[in-house]
């Protein structure tokens, strides 16, 4: 069985990144999924949309039980002609204090709907919903970044709850004290809350990977509910292995940062065992040892 690479967008490889001498001796299979979710979904067999609330909260903490929960992730929203648009979320290089700070004018507001805001970490908050409670299907970060809000925000009546919630807290965090002082040091203002990923904790995810290698908290959170292993991925350099059926994790790695030590170590593991490589955008690579041998196709794919 092959070891999984997960990798960024084939796009953004320039045609002369040394990944791309791999790839020109490598067999192209049919695509697979394209984007983060999707690609969860094709590794992971769990109820639809994913509840990465209750995923994520139960990694973290271990009390997701059978409540619903919703990430809340802090975010910067940013105004312009036709509305706003979401430019960052979940990585705000927030410390605790910072985060405790901002947390304090939403946790009433929440309370007024019986919802309960808790800091998981200081990136990666999660909102405990009241049972029963009617949540709409709120669009992933993936989805959303870069767009206008006012497509992804819950429509109808349903969603009217919903959509003064998050204005609400919007108002809270504009004007707060700590956003002047992040952006006169170079960093994301936090003056949003991004809702999504919706639900109770799965009672079963089947996957057929035997471990996983990430930093993603969701990735790591539907490893550990399918029962199987999964560790941080190991620093630049320090990579050793990656067994058959096990998923290396480097989607969320910029294609630049790949060109060096990576590069060297994904050349070494593919003279030792078969490798899928996954690109983000679809396309996939299913590179043999022998396959080095294929100097005919030259050295860029």
């Amino acid at each position: 069985m092959s070891a999984q690479l997960w990798l960024p967008a084939l796009a953004r490889f320039e045609p002369a990144h040394p990944l791309r001498r791999l790839l020109a001796r490598a067999d192209r299979l049919g695509d697979g999924p394209h984007g983060y979710l999707a690609g969860l979904a094709a590794w992971f067999d769990a109820p639809q949309p994913l509840a990465a609330g209750a995923l994520t909260r139960e990694l973290a903490a271990g009390d997701a039980g059978e409540a619903l929960w919703l990430c809340a992730d802090p975010a910067w929203v940013e105004p312009d002609m036709n509305g706003a648009r979401l430019l960052a979320c979940g990585q705000m290089q927030l410390s605790q204090a910072e985060a405790g700070a901002f947390a304090e004018p939403l946790a009433p507001l929440l309370q007024e709907q019986g919802m309960q805001l808790v800091l998981t970490t200081p990136d990666r908050w999660h909102l405990r919903l009241p049972p029963g409670t009617a949540v709409p299907d709120f669009p992933a970060p993936e989805q959303a970044l870069g767009e206008n809000l006012l497509q992804h925000l819950p429509q109808g009546p349903d969603g009217r709850r919903w959509r003064i919630l998050q204005n609400d807290l919007q108002v809270a965090l504009h004007q707060h004290p700590l956003n002047a002082q992040r952006r006169a040091a170079g960093k994301p203002p936090v003056n949003s809350l991004w809702l999504w990923g919706a639900g109770a904790l799965p009672g079963q995810v089947c996957t057929g990977l035997r471990g996983v290698l990430s930093d993603d908290p969701l990735l790591r959170a539907l490893a550990a509910r399918a029962g199987i292993e999964h560790r941080a991925r190991p620093s630049e350099g320090q990579l050793e292995d990656v067994p058959p059926a096990w998923l290396l994790d480097l989607q969320d790695l910029p294609a630049n940062a790949l060109a060096g030590t990576w590069v060297a170590t994904i050349e070494s593991l593919a003279r030792q065992r078969p490798l899928r490589l996954n690109f983000a955008s679809g396309e996939r690579r299913e590179h043999r040892p022998w396959h080095r041998w294929r100097f005919w196709r030259g050295n860029r794919a």
